[in-house]
């Protein structure tokens, strides 16, 4: 592929892929483990591998702007056929790939995909039952060829079948795929990117190769990453963040992607990688977090208290000594101890040895949990962005972390508020448009070009912007007090025990919640004080786990008080949910984002009794199991009602 390469600008994604072949080519590009062991792929391979798919696409009859659906784990060859379908002037599509058929069914119905790419067997299957709905489709192509032998479907093709198809195109047409890739334009639209449809139907999002370059090496060179880092590879393909960390900001300066063995296996795989940039939502640090304590809470006596002796330490000093901040000499001193005994080998463990910048982005963090990765010596930074802006909006220069902050606006990005307090974007990583609703697009951007968030936020005094909530979920008490769940429910999530929180109030005279208890972390805690349960629903019910619940409730509480404006927003009574809040049942997106509307209404029985002042309320809810079954699920729920703190209202 090298001798397609020209002096064009490398403007877009194709055009970069060549300049790294011919500049780093023998420089590994991407890296899978297979039954154990690490595959690699240099720049000049993947080059080739993207020749081979793209003749073989054009083969087959792929033209120019139209969509390719891709569903599966994080491979190399996913990555690949994304390059390969820009190649030639069309756009990939990922899709989640634990979404059910039926979700798929509104994404490929809505995107008229004629082609669709899966990464093994059980995509193929999802695909299969939806097939009869599916009229347009014509080609189902899969990489992982375990469990494939029987089935004979003329339209079902492996890749390797369509990689030796598009070589012999290519000597028949040797000019072709040049001549494709020289077409294409940097306003082309590379990618599209389905909204979680929180609020209702998902939205294809349409964004551009400038704007996806843009916010890559907007970022890099903000971080000062070059073709030397590592990064694993492991969210989902269809997520922006994964899009902009693994794949734009790797093509932009040639690091390498690193693709793990199984979900199962990532922990392992991130230590045996140990990458030097990593990014993750705050839901994976807050499932490491409670790994670590569930750790801890095994370990003997002598472990317990040296750990929470130089925790305590790097508490009140890490983030400082990793912000160059002055300290005293002798925290200085107990943290280099604490970095021998607890903060190096702890960072072994969670394979974040080598890091040097970290990210977390998707919702917010809460401030706790942020100090804490800090406080040990990772240098974990907020972002603040949308799929409709590339996940690029505000980055945090080093040095200057504010742990309630997303940090000031990204290089080449506006941002300013609205007079309802709405955050507005304008930049070069914008969307180019919403597919096929013009009438959404033209909501979402103003008259002066600037993008309507939906976010609500303020600047301090130092221009760090911060994010209250989302606009529409900023709500008010009775008392006419400010009130925004998703601040009160990341201050919940922060416990490990845990796992999910929704809080209602908007217009009441009190703060209700529901819980999502940690299974793993509560049944651990339950396992070492003897207390019996047969599953979900009978620990979550037990007396004891509704006073572990209590107590981290009231210490929410207790910070809530000293909070000026949102001090009225202590929670006064909570229940323990009878499952747990899945994709699945419609109640998260698969980005685990609570859809607050849906929860509200499928059990307003249960808001009825928190706030009727009832002690517990019975419950039978619908679920899906994960082989397709349904069934429910009923239980006798029990109300709590934690500690609440008086309020000195001068200080409020």
């Amino acid at each position: 592929m090298r001798e397609m390469a020209s002096s064009q600008a490398r403007d877009t994604f194709p055009r970069l892929l060549l300049q790294h072949a011919q500049v780093r080519g023998d420089k590994p590009a991407m890296r899978e483990k297979d039954l154990g062991i690490w595959q690699s792929w240099t720049w000049h391979d993947v080059a080739e591998e993207v020749r081979a798919i793209a003749c073989g696409l054009a083969e087959m009859g792929f033209i120019r702007g139209e969509n390719l659906a891709i569903v599966g784990e994080n491979r190399p060859r996913m990555y690949m056929m994304m390059t390969a379908v820009q190649c030639l002037g069309g756009v990939p599509l990922p899709l989640y790939q634990d979404a059910v058929a039926s979700e798929m069914l509104f994404v490929l119905l809505d995107a008229e995909v004629r082609f669709v790419f899966v990464e093994d067997q059980e995509q193929v299957d999802k695909v299969l039952e939806i097939q009869a709905e599916l009229p347009q489709l014509e080609h189902l192509l899969y990489d992982d060829p375990r469990g494939m032998r029987h089935y004979t479907l003329p339209f079902i093709h492996d890749i390797r079948e369509l990689m030796a198809m598009g070589r012999i195109h290519n000597r028949n047409h040797p000019d072709l795929l040049a001549s494709e890739v020289a077409a294409g334009a940097a306003d082309d639209v590379s990618v599209m990117l389905y909204t979680s449809g929180t609020t209702g139907s998902p939205k294809g999002v349409r964004l551009t190769h400038h704007a996806f370059i843009s916010a890559a090496r907007g970022g890099a060179d903000f971080d000062g990453l070059t073709a030397d880092e590592d990064i694993l590879s492991y969210l989902p393909m269809a997520w922006v963040g994964d899009h902009l960390f693994s794949f734009a900001q790797a093509m932009v300066t040639g690091f390498t992607i690193n693709c793990p063995e199984s979900a199962e296996t990532v922990m392992t795989d991130l230590r045996e990688i140990g990458p030097t940039y990593y990014f993750a939502p705050p839901r994976v640090f807050e499932n490491l977090l409670t790994q670590v304590m569930i750790r801890m809470e095994d370990a003997s006596v002598v472990k317990q208290k040296m750990f929470h002796f130089f925790m305590a330490v790097a508490r009140r000093s890490g983030a400082e000594i990793l912000d160059g901040q002055p300290v005293s000499l002798g925290d200085r001193l107990l943290y280099a101890l604490g970095n021998i005994f607890v903060f190096g080998p702890l960072k072994n463990v969670l394979g974040m040895s080598r890091i040097r910048v970290a990210y977390t982005a998707g919702a917010a963090i809460g401030p706790d949990l942020f100090r804490f990765y800090r406080s040990i010596g990772i240098n974990l930074k907020q972002l603040y962005g949308q799929t409709e802006t590339c996940a690029y909006v505000c980055l945090q220069p080093d040095g200057q972390i504010k742990f309630d902050s997303v940090g000031k606006p990204a290089p080449g990005v506006e941002v300013k508020i609205a007079d309802n307090g709405e955050i507005l974007v304008k930049g070069p990583m914008l969307l180019k448009e919403y597919y096929k609703r013009p009438d959404a697009t033209a909501e979402a951007i103003d008259a002066d070009g600037y993008f309507m968030t939906g976010d609500a936020g303020l600047f301090d005094e130092d221009g760090h912007l911060k994010i209250i909530d989302r606009a529409k979920d900023v709500g008010k008490l009775a008392n006419g007090a400010m009130y925004a769940p998703n601040y009160i429910e990341n201050k919940l999530k922060f416990f490990q025990y845990i796992k999910e929180a929704v809080v209602f109030g908007d217009r009441r005279e009190m703060v209700c919640a529901f819980i999502n208890i940690d299974i793993g972390a509560v049944g651990n805690w339950a396992e070492r004080r003897g207390i019996a349960y047969s599953g979900y629903t009978d620990l979550a019910a037990k007396p004891e786990v509704y006073g572990l619940i209590q107590d981290c409730i009231e210490q929410v509480n207790g910070e809530l008080v000293g909070e000026g404006a949102l001090a009225d927003s202590q929670i006064h009574r909570f229940l323990i949910l009878h499952k747990e809040l899945d994709p699945d049942d419609d109640e998260l997106t698969r980005t685990r984002k609570v859809r607050r509307g849906f929860v509200a209404e499928k059990y307003a029985p249960l808001i009825d009794a928190l706030y009727g002042g009832r002690s517990s309320q019975f419950i039978e809810t619908a679920v899906k199991f994960e082989d397709g079954r349904q069934g429910k699920v009923a239980a006798d729920l029990v109300i709590g009602d934690p500690r609440t703190f008086a309020i000195d209202r001068r200080a409020a």
